[in-house]
């Protein structure tokens, strides 16, 4: 009787041995997920010395290996944000950027659950597409390989700038020609840097007998000749173009010319919203907008959308962009300083500058004009609501269809038992 209880005891421990050792698919709603994850993504955003921070998107698979210790084995997606990584901010405290301008990826990560409930980081692999571009690993073991950049990239301003005033000098066009779009880039470290860079041009109506350089009068033509280049190029580590090389193939278009009499030198015309130009102009406008309304608390530029220049009796800028409202009240800030941060549950204020610049009085005319969408609150989430919103997804393989599930990321949690909502949203 006694050998029969004990085979039974032996058989049961070795039950529950083999299964404690079997992986199990779990859901994201389980409270250690959120956990988990979070832990690879903080520890992915430490690594980097430089640009911003990523944002979680979806978690697309998890399963939980139970031994000693719990192993959570988790793909999730991540999307670029906009906070830098020396701002001392948490990935939750980050917007995603703008879609077309934000880099994505896809991670895999292991990580165990410690007797403490630490959660640690065992290994994680990161695959990263920058915007627009090809896909790139988040690290290179081969530091003098060539490898993919993002075709945004800041590092290829000063190749281009070489490349399209090469091209302009260097070819018997009548008419300037401008950049139009860089398909693809690539970048090696020497002893300097190597870059291959291919990218679109378009004709302008600037014609090399009365412009030397482009300017911004200079305007791509529609239907003007366009071309494909594609440059190799050679910077020093001194940041210059030591070698170049050059090949370009143009065609033809149905060009046509406004004759120099007619270009509208007085239009408005479109600048990129990050101009330096802009610096001044809305510095006033900001400080215009808190002069003349009546709230308690400063407000602050969170976006540009858009920009014009045109001139004028000086330059008239037209400008739109979001305020927010600031931490700092006006009783206890004399003004508006860089240490006012932004009230994520204030107001905000849609809002269109006119600024015109006179610089040979050293005056300028702000007036603005702004429509409040309302406040940022906080609803309250019930017990246990969790950060994720469930998803279906196909996968098809071979012919056959397979629905999976996947969790898409709500949210930050600002405080605990609350998402944050539009004023507008709350009935």
């Amino acid at each position: 009787m006694k050998l029969i209880a004990i085979l039974f005891l032996c058989s049961t421990l070795l039950t529950s041995l083999a299964q404690e050792d079997q992986q199990q698919e779990i859901d994201c709603n389980d409270e250690d997920v959120f956990k988990a994850v979070d832990a690879a993504l903080k520890k992915y955003n430490s690594r980097s010395k430089s640009g911003n921070q990523f944002v979680l998107y979806r978690i697309t698979e998890v399963t939980k290996t139970v031994k000693q210790n719990a192993f959570y084995s988790i793909k999730y997606e991540i999307k670029e944000g906009d906070c830098p990584v020396q701002s001392n901010k948490t990935w939750q405290d980050c917007d995603y950027k703008e879609p077309g301008q934000a880099a994505t990826g896809e991670c895999t990560a292991t990580i165990g659950k410690r007797p403490n409930m630490k959660f640690s980081v065992a290994s994680q692999t990161c695959h990263i597409t920058p915007a627009e571009g090809p896909v790139v690993t988040s690290q290179y073991e081969c530091l003098g390989c060539v490898h993919p950049i993002s075709t945004a990239s800041p590092d290829l301003d000063p190749v281009l700038r070489h490349a399209i005033q090469y091209f302009n000098n260097h070819t018997d066009h009548s008419h300037l020609f401008a950049l139009k779009e860089v398909k693809k880039a690539q970048k090696q470290v020497v002893s300097g840097w190597n870059y291959e860079v291919t990218y679109l041009i378009q004709k302008t109506n600037c014609s090399k007998e009365n412009f030397k350089v482009l300017t911004l009068d200079c305007n791509v033509l529609p239907n003007g000749d366009t071309g494909e280049c594609t440059d190799l190029a050679y910077m020093d580590p001194q940041l210059r173009i030591a070698s170049f090389l050059q090949k370009c193939e143009i065609l033809p278009g149905e060009d046509f010319v406004l004759p120099p009499t007619r270009l509208c030198v007085g239009c408005p015309k479109e600048i990129p919203v990050d101009s330096p130009r802009l610096k001044e102009a809305l510095t006033h406008s900001i400080t215009k907008l808190n002069a003349e309304n009546n709230a308690t608390f400063f407000f602050k530029i969170d976006v540009v959308h858009r920009a014009t220049s045109q001139v004028v009796a000086g330059t008239k800028y037209v400008i739109e962009f979001t305020a927010r409202e600031t931490t700092c009240s006006k009783e206890s800030n004399k003004e508006l300083t860089e240490s006012c941060e932004i009230n994520k549950l204030g107001e905000i204020l849609k809002c269109t500058a006119d600024v015109i610049v006179v610089p040979w009085e050293n005056k300028i005319y702000p007036t603005v004009k702004c429509q409040s969408q309302g406040k940022t609150t906080l609803m309250k989430r019930p017990p246990g609501f969790s950060p994720f919103r469930s998803v279906q997804m196909a996968e098809t393989k071979e012919g056959t269809t397979k629905q999976l599930r996947s969790c898409v990321y709500e949210g930050r949690p600002q405080e605990a038992g609350t998402e944050p909502t539009s004023e507008s949203e709350v009935s």
